[in-house]
């Protein structure tokens, strides 16, 4: 008789535990195991727990290829979930096996999990195991289904599927997602009291268990919002249509929830100095790019801007030296217009041509707000007056507002992520590396977005009643967005580069995005370097090619030139492609997400919509013309709170590096693991030591306040 020693670990989350009957059956290479109920004496499988248990054989089984968890009705009790985080199996030889879980089993199904070695395809001889990899995908592409939201959209989730596999589900396999690794077994939706967000989602109670947000998070989630849209409906705030009387009003919105940093803006929004450091630092750092010529579209004369430069240069020796910077919105002059309160609203597409002056500062010199120069279009100024120069600004930064919004944030971070997600659910079972890699990466990022498009980016959601291009608008930017969006962009030392801002002082997005960049690269190549020594390696993991291509069909519609892999050949390229795949989860989403409410809180910084035109003449603007060019008190206020509410990441939080989960259990990358830890570690004793000196602090890229994935 062969006895083999097993531990369970059960998660130590909220309702984790189950009172069904657990059996498990263990198959080796020299046969199976009988199925043996796992009893003891008392509660089983309660959470948190760790439990010993023994299964008897004939004799040894040989090395253990799979453990089946059977999961069956105990007596009279109603079916529940369990969370299993892993396995551990003691032959009797003494030698140990892991088999990681880390997933919520529901119902009554047989769950088959494989050791936690990794292995690609290529390494899997035996029938058996290949087979299991091909019933867990076909399982997997059946589960999560590509969905067209828009014409030029990435592809995303088709949650419908969730709602047929659960009416047609009988049994499961390796049902693990990228998001299995959350805290406990989710939850419905809920409406927010005086909230225009309704996130109360008949589909979402249909989520596949292991992709929807926990109770912690959910819960988190409602007590950030509810609180300041309470407050503000009992001001009468949400329901007040008409101009702000005053500029000062603005600063009551949030007079409970000050940051330093929104203190700072609503201080010093109005400056020159300020205006430029936000395109270095603010929530949209990626905008400008160094000019070395002026173009035609934009007639600015050295007449125009030598009060700002100076005596002693002059705008063609800027240019040559390279100080001459361009922000340029193009991508607004087609975009349509939307109503809001019954009034139609205005975008301008404007040109803004700042100057990296001898202090080290970025200073705005010009500013055209369309994008054909003419007498209807003059060149603003900071010689002109106060008033036309500031609503020249507050164009630009509305201009920011909805390329920022729908394209650097959304498009960039939450749509390509989503699609990085699914590729990997289907396409990678859950003993492949880059599966195990990626994958707390990936934690609710499908859950996220399936709220936002139900809540923000629906026919008279959140983007209908606060922007002004609406949802037909958000359509055409993203669309248009991704069809100029390029593997350049999308990978930060060729996109600095590109842009021509490697020199630029004080640019504190570049220099602590770099060094995250870094540490993520050298822990890639670690991983990479273990399971992939050869190009052939590359090149003959099918699977790893099919993720790929399908990334490239579905994120980026296989467009050759945007750049993007369709094939990898080399391990040089994977780890180029994963590297950039994992900081625009966690870094690049943390840099433009989490200072939302900071930078945004003073609306006039931040304006997501103007009732009046752009200005066609100078000297006409007062201060009643910008306050009735402003948005609306209701619309302020509906916007202002959805940036405190995603600017609050919720309790449940995976810090960057952090991976509670043994998912890898082999030394190799375990201790790589724990390098790349070290690595960030040290990064943020620089961060914050360097932020101890500077006026405004830059924390977004801090690794400890960084989510390893796009979760909020």
């Amino acid at each position: 008789m062969a006895v083999y020693r097993l531990r369970v670990t059960t998660g130590p989350y909220l309702m984790a535990g189950t009172m069904d009957n657990i059996s498990v059956t263990l198959v080796g290479t020299c046969g199976e195991s009988p199925k043996e109920r796992l009893d003891r004496i008392g509660r089983d499988f309660a959470p948190g727990s760790v439990q010993k248990y023994k299964v008897h054989c004939a004799a040894e089984l040989g090395e253990l290829l799979l453990l089946r968890l059977h999961k069956e009705r105990y007596a009279f009790f109603r079916k529940d979930s369990w969370y299993c985080s892993r396995i551990s199996v003691t032959a009797p030889d003494g030698a140990v096996s892991h088999f990681p879980c880390y997933q919520w089993i529901e119902g009554y199904c047989t769950v088959e999990l494989r050791p936690g070695t990794a292995r690609t395809i290529s390494q899997d001889s035996l029938p058996l195991l290949v087979d299991h990899r091909k019933r867990e995908l076909r399982a997997r592409q059946e589960c999560y289904r590509w969905k067209i939201y828009a014409p030029g959209f990435p592809r995303m989730v088709d949650v419908s599927s969730f709602e047929e596999m659960e009416s047609n589900k009988k049994f499961a396999l390796t049902k693990t997602t990228p998001c299995a690794d959350q805290g406990d077994d989710g939850s419905g939706g809920r409406y927010l009291p005086g909230f225009p967000m309704k996130i109360d989602i008949p589909s979402l109670l249909h989520m596949e268990p292991n992709i929807r947000y926990s109770v912690t998070k959910t819960t988190s989630l409602l007590f950030n919002a509810i609180p300041a849209s309470l407050g503000m409906k009992l001001r009468g705030l949400l329901d007040r249509r008409g101009s702000w009387k005053k500029l000062e009003d603005i600063r009551n919105i949030f007079w409970c929830h000050r940051t330093f940093t929104s203190e700072y803006v609503t201080e010093h929004w109005h400056e020159d100095h300020f205006f430029g450091y936000q395109y270095l630092n603010g929530v949209n750092p990626v905008m400008i790019h160094c000019l070395s010529s002026l173009p035609s579209k934009l007639p600015v004369t050295n007449d125009m801007v030598a009060p700002v430069l100076g005596q002693d240069t002059c705008l063609q020796m800027e240019l040559e030296r390279g100080n001459i910077f361009l922000a340029d919105y193009w991508i607004l002059a087609e975009a349509p217009v939307h109503c809001l309160n019954g009034h139609p609203q205005y975008v301008a597409a404007p040109l803004c041509l700042l100057w990296l002056n001898p202090q080290g500062a970025l200073v705005p010199l010009a500013i055209q707000l369309s994008q054909t120069p003419g007498p209807e279009s003059p060149i603003f100024l900071p010689t002109d007056s106060d008033w036309d120069w500031l609503l020249a600004k507050t164009w630009v930064r509305n201009s920011e507002f909805l390329v920022h919004e729908n394209n650097t944030h959304f498009l960039c971070t939450h749509l390509l992520c989503e699609a990085f997600s699914m590729a990997t659910l289907r396409q990678l079972p859950l003993c492949h590396p880059i599966y195990k890699l990626l994958l707390p990466h990936t934690r609710y990022t499908l859950q996220v977005n399936t709220i936002a498009r139900a809540t923000l980016l629906n026919p008279e959601g959140l983007v209908d009643q606060v922007t002004s291009i609406g949802r037909r608008g958000l359509i055409y930017l993203m669309s248009t967005g991704l069809a100029h969006f390029s593997y350049t962009n999308f990978c930060l030392p060729d996109s600095l580069r590109a842009r021509g801002v490697l020199a630029i002082p004080n640019y504190h997005y570049r220099d602590d995005g770099m060094k995250i960049w870094a540490a993520i690269e050298s822990f890639v190549s670690d991983i990479v370097g273990y399971y992939y020594p050869s190009e052939a390696s590359v090149q003959q993991d099918s699977e790893l090619q099919a993720w790929v291509g399908e990334i490239f069909a579905q994120a980026f519609l296989s467009r050759e030139s945007s750049g993007f892999p369709s094939r990898l050949c080399t391990p040089a390229e994977l780890v180029k492609f994963l590297t950039a795949i994992i900081f625009n989860c966690s870094a690049q989403h943390a840099a433009v997400n989490s200072g939302q409410h900071d930078f945004g809180a003073w609306m006039p910084n931040a304006p997501s919509s103007m009732r009046q035109p752009p200005p066609q003449t100078k000297g006409t603007t007062t201060l009643k013309s910008y306050l009735d060019t402003l948005p609306e008190v209701n619309i302020t206020c509906n916007n202002l709170l959805l940036f405190w509410l995603v600017s609050q990441e919720p309790k449940d939080q995976r810090p960057l590096g952090t991976y509670p989960d043994e998912h890898f259990t082999e030394d190799a990358p375990r201790r790589s693991i724990a390098a790349f830890q070290s690595r960030l570690a040290q990064i943020s004793r620089d961060i914050r030591e360097r932020n101890r000196g500077l006026a405004l602090p830059y924390a977004y890229l801090d690794p400890p306040l960084i989510e390893n994935s796009v979760s909020i």
